[in-house]
């Protein structure tokens, strides 16, 4: 929620960043709030940072990942990428890989594969762009696994950096 000495007004997080360094708030506006539902049973939620330090750092790559389950199946999927473009922003190729399918490894790598068509992410001190892309399909792979019911975090070694 956003407001100024007119009155307040909420807007969607996606329509809040317009550009690099540019937001939607008029000059005499400030942002109140963000509010952030509180996952629902059949929901799957997790975010991520990958960053040189992990406190106060910039991050290289963040995902936000939100799926909804009916009987397996992936009823809604929102997935969100800061770092991978200009402003943080939605993969909707991606999302749309995963609707109607069963949350699986195959469902994850065809998404991973539309994932690389969401961005053209740029290099920079932080990351390259194909480092950004890798360390983005990791994640995505790491949040199926989070998610598992027979697994957790704790039993695998996950990284978001390739091995060789």
């Amino acid at each position: 929620m956003c407001a100024n000495q007119s009155g307040s007004r909420r807007m969607p997080l996606d329509a809040f960043y317009l550009d690099y360094m540019q937001n939607a708030l008029s000059k005499d506006e400030v942002l109140l709030s963000v509010e952030i539902p509180l996952p629902i049973d059949n929901q799957l939620f997790r975010t991520y940072k990958v960053s040189k330090r992990f406190d106060s750092d910039i991050s290289a790559v963040c995902a936000a990942f939100c799926i909804t389950l009916e009987d397996n199946s992936i009823k809604d999927a929102v997935v969100a990428f800061g770092g991978m473009a200009a402003i943080p922003k939605r993969a909707s190729l991606c999302e749309k890989a995963l609707l109607g399918q069963h949350w699986n490894q195959s469902t994850v790598d065809t998404a991973k594969q539309a994932l690389q068509q969401d961005y053209t992410p740029l290099s920079d001190m932080r990351a390259s762009a194909a480092n950004r892309q890798l360390v983005a399909k990791n994640l995505l792979q790491r949040f199926f696994l989070d998610t598992q019911a027979t697994a957790s975090s704790n039993t695998f070694n996950i990284t978001v950096f390739e091995t060789v």
